[in-house]
């Protein structure tokens, strides 16, 4: 149990408070700092308790983004945190889209303002967040050498990268910073670097693009408490955000660093999960013991998350060793047990912690916004879609010969996400035994398109591998064809790793192909035919109908719904095996029946009054099944009132990751 502490206000007139902090205020703006001796929060020279939840703008429709920053402040939280995805907004060298649909931040951080919720912004470059490489663009894989999250003598290109991006946001994000009367408290620089590295040269290299660019902090860095012991990874004249923190970490942290202000910065209402694992994760985590020692000791706190929304498109990461083993690829919803749910409903002990903090004297509670209405099609009015397209129809024109005579992956074509597919024809085929070193992450092998097996990198249960012939090996038995077929190996890049030293995570065939017991055809295999497939919005939109060999996966499902009311709704996925769907041609995620996920969140405001469309792209299925609509991510058990799903998960199990583990 945790030890109930009382933090005494520093004795400091606002003045003093001011100078001691070294801020300066603008004539329209606030100011926000710390106190001589590190122990308080000060905005305009009076003790603020930062109490923010965490959520994401690129997670979250935007006709739902006031609601949900309603229920966290209906909570008893004062300000938003959230992460800005690099990749997200950068998807090309030097083209970036800072105001199309969720990749507005500046527009979340405003409406932040607009509902009086105070803002910390945390940038990166690098953020983690279970999002694909962490939030750096994949295009920095291109360069075979890359070093990532290093200082600009260790590699000049990463740097200049990064100069680019915090070149092109800061100046959004200057007028919205405190001192020029807009929400924004504090900047994070970097995130959670201590778990990768210790080089103070890096983060102020960091710090200085900042300054350069305008903004003049207050910083602060993320760590876990013995990350940032050990290896230092704080900033001049930032504070110390905590991961995992409570009460008496921040204690411990002001006593290794007596005079820099620390909070709980990722304080974790519940878990990230993986595909494949049993059940959702951290269901059974409650916060309020942590929470209230918190609010005792009037020391500040973020939850992450408060509410997780959805990792819709290709955009969820992975978690891996740092030699690329043990890779394990997040699910497409980041419910990840918090208060506000995925649909941005109060979960089960919401009311618990809302009623806790406001408790406490200061902290008002206004009212709970009221839920979104759901819609549900189940039994005979589930939609079953009907067979609509082929990818092998449907393919592009290959990549130019002299850049395929080996296999490559698809950072080495400009392609960020979808899949890639690899066709040699094989000459003189009499049987051969296929070794595929390495794929990232889930194949499809076929000869003259009969299909032959898969070939996973994430572990998959034996149910699933042994009627689909899926290996997690690298090797593939190839059966009987004639003497000339045509081999193709589709390659699903599923997310990137997000965490540790094995962020160098190339998509697609990341090594060579190679044959045996193939005769003359043994060796390895070179003089490919690669066609890159991002299977993005604008290729489905393309799509040419019709399906020339209907015996072959890769199939393109459709089905229209009219509806005479919209709502949000979950399609149910159970009877499918792996792919992608796209409704009204909006990417929703990734599905697989290894579960725990098996339905996908499909918001409101992506339907329309009429007719819509889904559309299925299914790896392996040949035969359409019903796709029921449902109100939520899980049924509630039968035996709870509440309809809260009990699991046995924690927020302490699962993946190797030092600070959220």
């Amino acid at each position: 149990m945790h030890r109930r502490t009382l933090l005494v206000a520093a004795a400091l007139s606002p003045a003093a408070a001011m100078a001691a902090s070294g801020v300066r205020a603008l004539a329209a703006g606030h100011t926000f700092g710390f106190s001589a001796d590190g122990s308080q929060f000060l905005l305009d020279g009076k003790v603020l308790q930062i109490r923010s939840g965490e959520m994401h703008p690129a997670r979250i429709p935007v006709q739902y983004w006031r609601h949900r920053i309603r229920m966290a402040k209906a909570m008893g939280l004062n300000t938003i945190a959230l992460y800005v995805m690099w990749n997200y907004l950068e998807e090309r060298p030097g083209v970036f889209d800072l105001t199309t649909d969720r990749r507005d931040f500046a527009a979340f951080v405003r409406l932040c303002a607009q509902e009086g919720m105070y803002v910390l912004l945390r940038p990166g470059p690098y953020v983690c967040g279970e999002w694909d490489l962490g939030g750096l663009p994949s295009y920095l894989l291109r360069k075979p050498s890359v070093r990532l999250r290093v200082n600009a003598r260790q590699d000049p290109d990463y740097m200049a990268a990064v100069t680019r991006y915090v070149n092109t946001i800061a100046p959004v994000v200057r007028p919205l910073m405190a001192a020029n009367g807009g929400p924004i408290l504090m900047v994070q620089i970097e995130n959670e670097y201590g778990s990768y590295g210790s080089d103070a040269t890096y983060l102020e290299q960091l710090r200085q693009l900042w300054l350069t660019a305008g903004v003049e902090g207050p910083f602060y860095t993320q760590d876990g408490l013995g990350q940032v012991v050990a290896n230092h990874t704080n900033v001049t004249g930032g504070a110390i955000g905590l991961s995992g923190g409570t009460s008496s970490d921040i204690r411990a942290c002001r006593s290794a660093y007596p005079r820099v202000p620390a909070m709980s910065g990722e304080l974790y209402p519940g878990w990230l999960t993986h595909w494949g694992e049993s059940a959702f994760a951290g269901q059974d985590t409650d916060l309020s013991g942590a929470l209230r020692e918190l609010m005792d000791a009037g020391q500040s706190f973020n939850v992450y998350v408060v509410h997780g929304g959805t990792n819709f498109g290709y955009w969820a990461g992975a978690n891996a060793n740092d030699d690329g083993s043990g890779y394990t690829a997040d699910i497409t919803t980041y419910d990840y047990g918090a208060p506000i749910t995925e649909q941005g409903r109060p979960a089960p002990r919401y009311t618990a912690y809302r009623s806790l903090i406001g408790g406490y004297p200061g902290v008002s509670l206004p009212p709970v916004p009221d839920p979104v209405p759901t819609l549900t099609r189940t039994g005979g009015d589930a939609p079953v879609p009907s067979a609509y397209a082929s990818l092998w129809d449907n393919l592009p024109a290959p990549l130019p010969a002299e850049q395929t005579v080996t296999p490559q992956p698809m950072e080495n074509y400009g392609q960020n996400a979808g899949f890639m597919l690899y066709r040699k024809p094989l000459s003189g085929y009499a049987g051969a035994t296929l070794e595929v070193t390495s794929v990232h992450d889930y194949a499809t092998v076929f000869l003259d398109g009969v299909y032959q097996g898969g070939i996973s990198r994430p572990a998959v249960p034996s149910a699933y591998a042994t009627p689909l012939k899926v290996t997690t090996g690298s090797r593939l038995t190839l059966g009987p064809a004639g003497s000339a077929p045509t081999l193709d190996i589709l390659v699903e890049g599923m997310g990137r790793t997000n965490f540790g030293h094995g962020l160098v995570d190339r998509k697609g065939i990341t090594q060579q192909v190679s044959l045996s017991g193939a005769g003359p055809l043994n060796g390895t295999v070179s003089d490919w035919r690669t066609h890159a497939l991002p299977v993005d919005e604008a290729y489905v939109a393309a799509l040419r109908p019709g399906i020339s060999d209907p015996g072959r996966a890769g199939i393109f499902f459709r089905a229209t719904v009219d509806l005479d009311a919209t709502g949000d709704t979950y399609l149910d996925m159970s009877g499918w095996t792996k792919g992608v769907v796209w409704v009204n041609g909006r990417n929703l995620g990734r599905y697989w029946a290894i579960g725990p996920q098996q339905r996908l969140y499909c918001p409101a405001p992506w339907l329309t009054v009429g007719q819509n469309e889904i559309l299925v792209l299914d790896l392996h299925q040949l035969r359409p099944q019903p796709i029921p609509f449902r109100a939520a991510l899980t049924d509630p058990p039968a035996s709870s009132p509440t309809g809260a799903a009990a699991k046995s998960s924690t927020c302490r199990a699962g993946p190797p990751r030092p600070v959220r583990s």
